[in-house]
């Protein structure tokens, strides 16, 4: 009732159909901000766990970390959409949700870029720290915990936020599996042959919405660097 409600606001002030066009523009934003979250967070604690493993004073723990890595950052996006959401799933003759397909796709892509601005924020600190926390008698996880990662989320901090604004931009990809976000209804209806949806009035509105939910974030990350001191940069995106 209440989605009911808030499309006839819709219509009253703008109109059909650009009424209803806004308002499910709007409604399919909120799928695009869940899978962004979910991707960030996801992505997140992998990475966590990656940037462990890649500065872990062991060489096939290294090795490992860093081929994983080297693999998710090589992969285009689109083509971890397409073997997430349709290889995959045709190759063991099983549906898989498109939530979850989209989901993987995209923490596995954001975890490989997350862990290297991490493990770049941990290994810009001088070694002094880690040689001082060692004289003290700290353990190697001791010296991470207490001395290492508090310096280094200061460093990470911006360019962990300016990623964000990757991630939005990334999902904007998921369509292609089937999943229903932003991009997803735009498209729809810049295809439909309604007069008023056409493809110049659409896209313009798309980008507009895209602008408001990044230009935010871009913002921060640039007024964190400012304020916390050079950060190390967000590596190359391939999508």
């Amino acid at each position: 009732m209440a989605g009911r409600s808030m499309k006839g606001l819709f219509v009253a002030a703008f109109g059909e159909p650009e009424g209803v066009v806004l308002f499910q523009l709007i409604v399919a934003t909120q799928f695009t901000i869940y899978l962004s979250l979910i991707a960030f967070i996801g992505g997140g604690v992998v990475a966590a766990g990656i940037t462990i493993l890649r500065i872990i004073p062991s060489k096939p723990t290294k090795f490992a970390a860093q081929s994983y890595i080297w693999f998710f950052q090589s992969a285009p996006l689109l083509m971890l959409l397409f073997l997430f959401g349709l290889g995959i799933p045709r190759l063991i003759g099983f549906d898989v949700n498109i939530w979850v397909a989209a989901s993987l796709a995209l923490t596995l892509y954001s975890s490989a870029y997350l862990a290297e601005v991490w493990r770049g924020a941990i290994q810009s600190l001088p070694d002094g720290q880690w040689e001082g926390a060692e004289a003290l008698g700290l353990k190697f996880f001791q010296t991470l915990r207490l001395v290492i990662l508090p310096q280094a989320l200061r460093v990470s901090l911006a360019p962990t936020v300016g990623f964000m604004v990757q991630i939005i931009k990334g999902t904007s990809l998921a369509y292609i599996i089937g999943f229903s976000d932003l991009m997803s209804i735009g498209k729809r209806w810049a295809n439909a042959p309604v007069e008023g949806t056409e493809p110049f009035i659409i896209y313009p509105l798309m980008a507009l919405i895209y602008f408001a939910l990044c230009f935010p974030l871009s913002r921060l990350a640039i007024r964190l660097e400012k304020k916390l001191g050079t950060a190390p940069k967000i590596p190359p995106v391939a999508i």
